[in-house]
């Protein structure tokens, strides 16, 4: 019998699919196949519990960031209330400063008119006064013996 390339080649098919089965080569690669899904699946789920930590820090940060807006509202709210506050302090204190100057102004004012007023009272006394001397000194010096020497009758005849 002649055996030809067909037959030599159908038997060492066979005995190479013999030896693979023999040295379990679909096992190792179903568990090869195995062991790298298990490797791909672990990094899914890795993949999705990293997505899922993100996705609430970034919720997180947004409610943060939304608080914080909030807050720096409140602030700013309360600064310009506070600016309106003691800008109305400010107003207040100032009319009453003015209102406490222009009285003491018009104190002065009022003093200074009625020390004035004295003051020309006093220089018109003054002048009255020397007046009165000039004239009666005039007038002694014309009339002076006559009224002396009338005073002096008076008194003798009182004396009488």
């Amino acid at each position: 019998m002649e055996f030809d390339a067909e037959f030599w080649a159908i038997v060492a098919l066979v005995i190479f699919i013999g030896v693979v089965l023999y040295l379990r080569v679909p096992r190792m690669l179903n568990n090869s196949l195995d062991e790298q899904i298990r490797k791909i699946q672990a990094e899914l789920d890795e993949a999705a519990r990293l997505r899922s930590e993100a996705k609430a820090l970034l919720d997180s940060y947004a409610s943060k960031r939304q608080q914080a807006e909030e807050e720096a509202e409140h602030i700013v709210t309360a600064a310009r209330d506070e600016a309106d506050r003691l800008a109305k302090e400010a107003a207040s204190a100032l009319e009453a400063l003015i209102a406490r100057r222009t009285k003491a102004v018009e104190e002065k004012i009022a003093q200074a008119e009625q020390q004035a007023v004295a003051e020309v009272r006093g220089r018109s006394a003054d002048v009255a006064v020397e007046a009165a001397r000039v004239l009666l000194t005039k007038q002694m010096a014309q009339k002076g013996e006559g009224l002396v020497s009338q005073a002096i009758e008076d008194v003798a005849a009182k004396l009488n």
